[in-house]
């Protein structure tokens, strides 16, 4: 299996680091830590990310300096003796880098923090990490905690969901972690504006008995999903809600007290804001825990031989 991990010394990508320490990763697993330093114009900077003005070469030196004892300072805290550890500094855009790279490695999942350096890092998801889940080439794991110890499996019975499931089946990172399966039935509340009251008591049944349709369903759905995950040796359990997809996995997830939010999306094209839709990028901005987002055509490590992919070379 191989992992990459993006970090950049802030302490968001700390505790990414933190938590790729502490998964319990099969024997033989290699991990790459890679940080990526933009010498371009742009002083404002972005999220989890220096950039160094390109004239100033002290400055740019500087940032070298410090995100090479970032990357260091991971591989010593990530280095066993049953793994493969090893670093790479990356030049230019910090998303388009770290994309870049994982389309060269081939790793069967990227880790990222939620946030990091940048003007704007206080106020939305890291743009680095956003666009990084819109275009990796395989799982991305938006850390938001050293840990993960329960999970949570929003299950809607489409096919990225399906991938998902599969993914927490198959690989042995999660096979100790208990997971709550979670089916949300959307279904909109009618509004009784300018609606004779008769007519809307009718509207309301109707709406009433579309709830308890769309629950029956939904319960089928996570129940299934939940015996799967049990027959390979997962413990599960099943939770269905009414409501806005986002705000009920968000809800879940707290009420739960889950570390970890796992979610299939299409692999969508076009513009990068809208890649990933309105569910599973309001869950990564709102999620009091990690969010796994697994593409739904997307080749896992449980999908390939062991050792696929190139040898992993020196450090550059």
């Amino acid at each position: 299996m191989r992992v990459l991990l993006a970090i950049d010394g802030s302490a968001p990508s700390d505790r990414a680091r933190d938590l790729v320490a502490g998964l319990p990763w099969p024997e033989g697993v290699e991990i790459r830590v890679v940080s990526a330093l933009d010498a371009g114009p742009d002083l404002m900077g972005v999220p989890w990310m220096e950039v160094a003005p390109a004239a100033d070469t002290t400055v740019e030196q500087a940032f070298v300096r410090q995100l090479t004892d970032a990357l260091q300072t991971a591989v010593r805290d990530l280095d066993r003796a049953d793994r493969r550890v090893d670093h790479v500094l990356l030049r230019g855009r910090p998303a388009s880098a770290v994309v870049a790279e994982a389309r060269t490695w081939n790793p069967d999942l990227i880790v990222v923090g939620h946030r990091g350096r940048g003007t704007l890092a206080s106020m939305i998801l890291g743009s680095t990490s956003a666009e990084i889940v819109d275009h990796a080439p395989c799982p991305v794991l938006v850390a938001r905690g050293p840990m993960v110890r329960a999970a949570l499996l929003a299950e809607d019975g489409s096919e990225g969901a399906k991938v998902a499931a599969e993914l927490l089946a198959r690989w042995p990172v999660f096979r100790d972690v208990p997971t709550t399966v979670l089916s949300v039935a959307e279904v909109a509340v009618p509004m009784s504006v300018g609606v004779a009251a008769g007519l809307y008591d009718r509207i309301l049944t109707s709406y009433t008995e579309s709830v308890d349709e769309a629950r029956r369903e939904f319960t089928a759905i996570a129940t299934a999903t939940a015996e799967q995950l049990t027959r390979a040796g997962l413990t599960a359990t099943v939770d269905v809600r009414d409501g806005e997809a986002a705000a009920a996995i968000v809800e879940a997830a707290a009420d739960h007290g889950v570390d970890l939010i796992v979610m299939g999306t299409r692999g969508h094209t076009g513009l990068a804001r809208l890649i990933l839709g309105g569910t599973a990028r309001s869950v990564l901005i709102h999620a009091p825990c990690s969010v796994l987002i697994v593409r739904e055509h997307g080749v896992t490590f449980a999908d390939q031989p062991q050792g696929v992919g190139p040898d992993v070379g020196a450090s550059r």
